[in-house]
Formats: structure tokens, sequence, C-alpha cells
């Protein structure tokens, strides 16, 4: 039976994330980085997790800093972003997982933030392949009908004011998203509220970063996704310009579910419908 290992991270000489490493019984084939959605805790993975690693992988997954295990003291004295997150968090937990394995595979699975940054990662070129999970833009006039008839109210009212009184964003006071460091969301927000999301914000040095990514990417999208539409998915995916890009748009009913949604896919109920059949074969 595999175990887990809770261990602290250094991203810096003063900043660190704390992450879990997932140990297979034996000498491990690969590794597979976990990179989480917005606002959601390694705690969310850790039975995908703890799966990956009965198949034979080292598995690790973590908090960005400021969420979950990674999130000391007030955040109001938090001062990261979202693109602190990829060079700093996400980097550092590269260079961990390329230290354990050395050079066999790294494998980048990221939950719809985690499928965004990649190409800010500075040590991105060390990840053999990528899968991304209901990975989209995020630009807000293109989610879902339902996402956007709520999503005025976040990004136009409740994203500003909050943080603009509380000095960073309580998502879990007013039940979205989650509690969220200042610079996060107000990166997001922007992010969010143009057409080109990150890239139309950060300008033509996001693009190239984007272009420059050549790593094979397998997208893993859903129709019944609640936040990213068929749009939201495309969009973001195109950035990827220079990658081999294999999309992958997955119904309910293909596999004898009623629902997946924007969450569904790391769920164990799901280990031989999805995690067995659509993300085992692109870790071979």
């Amino acid at each position: 039976m595999n175990e887990f290992m809770r261990q602290v991270i250094s991203v810096d000489a003063h900043q660190h994330v704390v992450a879990r490493f997932f140990m297979p019984a034996d000498e491990p084939r690969a590794a597979v980085l976990v990179v989480p959605a917005m606002g959601v805790t390694q705690a969310f993975y850790a039975p995908f997790a703890h799966w990956l690693a009965t198949q034979g992988f080292l598995v690790a997954t973590f908090d960005y800093r400021g969420i979950g295990q990674s999130r000391h003291g007030s955040l109001r004295k938090v001062s990261t972003d979202i693109l602190d997150w990829a060079r700093l968090d996400c980097a550092a937990m590269i260079d961990a997982m390329a230290t354990r394995v050395g050079d066999k595979p790294l494998y980048w699975v990221g939950h719809s933030l985690g499928g965004q940054i990649l190409p800010f990662v500075p040590n991105r070129q060390r990840v053999s392949r990528v899968v991304t999970v209901a990975t989209g833009s995020g630009y807000w006039r293109e989610n879902t009908a339902a996402l956007r008839r709520t999503s005025w109210w976040l990004w136009f009212v409740a994203a500003p004011l909050s943080v603009r009184l509380f000095g960073y964003f309580p998502g879990k006071r007013l039940r979205k998203v989650g509690d969220l460091p200042r610079g996060v969301m107000e990166q997001w927000r922007r992010w969010c509220l143009d057409p080109e999301y990150a890239v139309g914000v950060e300008g033509e040095s996001a693009r190239a970063l984007y272009a420059a990514v050549e790593t094979p990417i397998v997208s893993l999208s859903f129709t019944d996704d609640e936040f990213m539409s068929l749009r939201n998915t495309e969009s973001i995916h195109g950035q990827y310009a220079n990658a081999r890009r294999t999309m992958k748009r997955i119904a309910p009913k293909e596999i004898g579910e009623k629902r997946i949604g924007h969450f569904g896919f790391f769920k164990p109920k799901y280990e031989h419908s999805l995690w067995r059949a659509y993300l085992l074969p692109e870790l071979a």
C-alpha cells in the first residue's frame, strides 16, 4: 500500500508551500504533479493522487501560497498573484519532483487554472506531457450561460468591493471560489474581463510564452461543465499555438453517468470510466 509524506517546499529564501508526496510500493516509473484549480486545496485531489501511486507513479499535490496548508496567518499580509504561483510555487514543485525521479518522465495534470499557467513556469521544459482537466480561458462573456448570469456580479460588484473592504477576497463568506489573496483575485479579475484572458492583460510577452510551449497537451473537457464552455476550452488551448494538442470532450452519457461537471473528474467513482479510460493511456 502506498504512503504519503507531507513536506515543506521552499519557493525562495523566505516563502514556502506545503506539499504531499504519494509514493508507489516500488520504484516509480514516472512522476505526476497535480496542479490545482483556483481556490481548491490539495486535499480534494488526495484520492486521485493515492490511486495514481497504486499505478506506479510518484505523485505530488500542493497548495499555492495563501491556500490550504500553504496559508500562513492573515491573507491580508499575503503578497502574491497568479504569476507568482506559476513562477515560484509551481517551479519549486517541478524541481522537487525532478530531484526525486531523476530523468524519468514528469507529467503535469492541471485542473482548470492548473492548465492555464504552465507557460509562466520557468522550468516547464522538464515536463514531458501535459493533461489539462476542465481547463478554459475564464473570459466571462464566453462562460456557460448559467455562469454568465452570476459572474457579472462577482467581477463588477463582489470582487472589487470585498477586496477593498477586507484586504483579500473572502470567498468562503460569499460562497464563491474560496478565500484568495488580494493580488490573486485582482489579477484573475483582470484576466476574466479580457477576451484574450491572460494574454490580453499580460501582453505580447505572455503570448510568446504560450507559443513557446512545445510539450504535448491532452485536453479533457466535459459537455456539462458548469463553468467552462466549449469556447472557453478552445480559446485557452488555442494560445498553445506550437504544442501538439489532442482535444477530448466527454459527455456524461458516454460513460454511463448523468453528471461530471467542472470538479467531477477527480472523484473516485470515475476510476474506471475516466481515470483508466482517458488519463492512464496518456501517462504510458
